[in-house]
């Protein structure tokens, strides 16, 4: 099955419904069930800010369904729907794709070595 990494607090954030739309450099044409990896470099900052102090690292925490991906061409586009994907920047230099989530299941913690891009992870 298909996984994909993200760092934390942002892997915890989209398992809570907080976070629907998981931005990316770089488009995709899998669409489909895919498992969330929480890598083991976290966003210090962020947790801060957020008020996480511990969140599972290095492994599968949950699933998604990867619906569809909307491309962001302009600041404004992307400040549009900052409430579904929680990314502040100041300036939009090339264009960011937001990968539309559905259906996000929590599951029991498995230790897994993350990988870039969607990679394979037997399930």
């Amino acid at each position: 099955m298909k996984a994909l990494s993200l760092k934390q607090p942002w892997a915890e954030l989209i398992l809570q419904g907080r976070k629907t739309i998981e931005t990316r450099k770089w488009n995709t044409n899998f669409r489909g069930t895919f498992l969330i990896h929480a890598s083991r470099q976290i966003d210090k900052k962020q947790m801060r800010e957020l008020g996480f102090d511990d969140l599972p690292t290095g492994c599968i925490v949950g699933k998604a369904d990867l619906v569809d991906v909307k491309e962001y061409t302009t600041k404004e586009a992307l400040d549009a729907d900052v409430e579904q994907h929680c990314l502040k920047i100041d300036n939009l230099d090339k264009k960011r794709y937001g990968f539309i989530l559905k259906n996000v299941q929590r599951v029991t913690p498995k230790s897994v070595k993350g990988q870039l891009n969607f990679f394979e992870v037997p399930w």
